[in-house]
């Protein structure tokens, strides 16, 4: 019998003469010019004129110069001041704190990207912490969920179950050739919001944002695309303004071979060694899609791994401060999910380098409760087969406060994406067997979060090392204000993306998370755990991803995963070389 096309790996049904190297090429010169060298806007001919305002790549507005407005025959299209990126920059920050509601703000920053797209990314970088809860959780989760009332302009690449057979075509459509990032969702799982179909674009869309302020990648470099292939959204499927196909999901073996057909053609029009980040997925398919893929492409899942990362990274921070070690530590989470089993693996297998214990000893230290209670070997049978390593033998206990009291954890973690489930009783019962409770409420946006930073501080009296998914603002307790650390993605994925690409990375493995995790952790200063934070503040998160991505360059290349050749002798400057400025150009 022959093999199914979802059977078949990418090589036996792409024509392999059409695909690319990977990486891109910066043919024009823009990139490795000097900011004092003159480049030429090229389009497909070179921009001038009116179209050279409409292009956002390289519109400066106001900020072109009497020469420039000479040569490229804007004289007259524009009023006769010329301002200076910076004060454009003042401007635009004035203008978008006088909204009030921030999903207007969301509006404004995404008008902004679509016709100036560096002045949008150094306003971002410039004012990340004020920002980055605009273009992501919080409001983005907003944003998906009124995607179609608020569709302006199509951004990324949508590509639907009508485009079976011809997805490649597709992705040509795209007027950008050398892709080195994808970020894809279905849109089964946004967030803590469930299936918002079609409009959950506002997620890849968001990240690649950060890729670029956070992670230096060229925006050109970047590409988000929604797989759509339905939605069991009742209220979706009833809207007149939804933008997706209103039909039910496809499921089994036709959802299976439509994202094999399009995971062939991204290789094959993109190359080895593009990455894919796979982005709210639903749990079933998201373990199902890393497992598949990982050994044939270069593939990252935010929500299991940079989930992982990041919260291991704020775990080994934290032992700073509480003089211990990870394997001195109960873990109990709730959630037993993507992000609930994946951060636990990293932390297993972290131990398990730490103390050379088998990784199936260190997973004893760690105990999952989902919605039927503690996860437990009498259940094994029943659990899906994510959660079956983390069955462990255990009398039956039926809800959380049960488990804390049981169990004793150290660290509790919520990854359950239901808000307000670490009650009084439960926070209390961690203070009362622990002199400095770790608890990290992670579910996004900040209304799902298991408890507010305010309800840990005060159930704990203070004493509590406190970790947020989405960010919460300083809590004074006792006449001490205590600042709360967010366990954010955004502080691994833009370093761990930028370390792949500029080593050339083939494949992701878990030692490159655990690299990126003690990279994040290492930046955490002794005045950082004296304000009670695990987190370094974002502020300085350019310097942050370069050092992330150094470090998960240097473990690729220790691995002998990178195609890049020779290695840099200063990972951290080259990675700080490679990192995209929003500075304007000066045009001929």
């Amino acid at each position: 019998m022959g093999s199914t096309p979802a059977e078949l790996p990418c090589e036996d049904v792409a024509d392999n003469r059409s695909g690319v190297g990977g990486g891109i090429s910066d043919v024009y010169g823009e990139d490795s010019a000097t900011l004092d060298q003159l480049v030429t806007p090229w389009v497909t001919s070179v921009a001038s004129g009116y179209s050279l305002m409409r292009d956002p790549r390289y519109n400066k507005g106001l900020a072109f110069t009497d020469k420039e407005r000479d040569a490229h025959y804007l004289t007259g299209l524009l009023p006769p001041v010329v301002l200076s990126q910076d004060v454009q920059e003042r401007k635009l920050m004035h203008n978008l704190r006088q909204y009030t509601v921030p999903l207007q703000r969301y509006m404004a920053l995404m008008d902004l990207q679509e016709r100036n797209e560096r002045l949008f990314y150094k306003l971002l970088i410039d004012n990340v912490e004020e920002l980055l809860p605009v273009v992501y959780t919080p409001t983005v989760g907003e944003a998906c969920q009124k995607y179609g009332s608020i569709f302006r302009k199509p951004q990324g690449l949508y590509i639907s179950l009508k485009e079976k057979g011809k997805i490649l075509e597709v992705l040509k459509n795209w007027p950008q050739r050398g892709i080195q990032v994808i970020v894809v969702t279905d849109g089964e799982r946004i967030l803590g919001l469930g299936d918002l179909g079609c409009q959950g674009m506002g997620i890849p869309v968001g990240k690649l944002s950060l890729y670029t302020a956070l992670g230096g990648i060229r925006p050109s470099a970047c590409l988000p695309i929604t797989i759509d292939v339905g939605t069991n959204n009742e209220k979706l499927l009833n809207d007149e303004f939804y933008i997706g196909l209103k039909q039910r999901r496809a499921t089994g073996q036709e959802y299976a071979d439509f994202l094999h057909e399009f995971m062939c053609a991204v290789k094959q029009n993109y190359g080895e060694k593009v990455l894919v980040q796979f982005e709210d997925f639903a749990n079933h398919n998201a373990f199902d899609l890393l497992s598949k893929y990982s050994s044939s492409h270069l593939v990252f899942n935010d929500d299991i791994q940079g989930t992982a990362s990041v919260v291991l990274a704020g775990l080994i921070a934290a032992q700073k401060v509480l003089g211990k070690t990870l394997a001195d530590h109960t873990f109990l989470f709730l959630g037993a999910g993507e992000a609930g089993t994946g951060i636990a693996e990293l932390i297993a297998l972290k131990i398990s380098k730490e103390t050379g214990a088998p990784i199936n000893e260190t997973r004893k230290k760690i105990w999952l409760v989902d919605s039927k209670g503690l996860i437990v070997s009498s259940r094994k049978e029943s659990l899906q087969h994510f959660k079956q390593p983390w069955a462990h033998e255990h009398e039956p206990v039926k809800n959380l406060i049960g488990a804390v009291n049981a169990i004793k954890p150290t660290v509790l973690i919520g990854t359950s994406g239901v808000g307000q489930t670490f009650t009084k009783e439960v926070v209390e019962a961690m203070a009362t067997n622990n002199e400095k409770p770790l608890i990290l409420a992670l579910s996004n946006p900040t209304s799902q979060a298991e408890c507010t930073a305010e309800q840990a501080y005060t159930w704990t009296k203070g004493r509590a090392i406190f970790g947020s998914g989405s960010p919460f603002d300083p809590v004074e307790y006792d006449g001490k204000t205590y600042l709360p650390g967010q366990a954010n993605n955004c502080y691994i994925f833009p370093g761990l993306g930028l370390g792949l690409i500029m080593s050339g990375a083939i494949r992701v493995r878990d030692d490159m998370l655990l690299a990126a995790s003690e990279a994040l952790a290492a930046q955490v200063t002794e005045e950082h755990f004296a304000n009670g934070l695990i987190y370094p503040p974002f502020s300085n998160i350019r310097e942050i991803s370069a050092n992330i991505a150094a470090s998960v360059a240097a473990k690729t290349y220790d691995l002998g995963l990178a195609s890049n050749l020779p290695r840099a002798k200063d990972l951290v400057k080259f990675a700080e070389s490679s990192m995209y400025s929003p500075v304007y150009r000066n045009y001929r």
